[in-house]
């Protein structure tokens, strides 16, 4: 059995490109390449399709990473405070210990 070929976005844009430009016909675009005249067509249409995408989503994207980059910034904020809150934890633990020796929990009535 054939394995089918993939095409990269790149390519497919840089085909349709070509097409658009009448430079040259679909089927001689198609024949040059090695595919489908039928396929290069439904990506022109498909391409045409979409071509609105290419001004709106913009605006899109940059509301989407600087919403990102704002979640990754909470996110560093609240590993930090759990790290110092850690480490202040430990700090009483083991004064505790110092001055209630081994043991303290039961004594002081701590409970896990």
């Amino acid at each position: 059995m054939k394995k089918r070929r993939e095409y990269t976005a790149e390519y497919k844009a840089k085909l349709v490109i070509e097409a658009l430009r009448e430079e040259e016909t679909i089927s001689q675009i198609a024949s040059r390449e090695g595919i489908n005249p039928n396929q290069l067509g439904n990506w022109k249409k498909e391409f045409m399709q979409n071509a609105a995408r290419a001004f709106s989503q913009s605006r899109d994207e940059k509301a989407a990473a600087i919403k990102a980059e704002e979640m990754k910034r909470v996110e560093r904020d609240y590993q930090a405070k759990v790290g110092q809150l850690t480490l202040e934890v430990d700090f009483l633990k083991k004064k505790h210990e110092q001055i209630y020796g081994p043991g303290w929990e039961t004594k002081v009535g701590y409970k896990r």
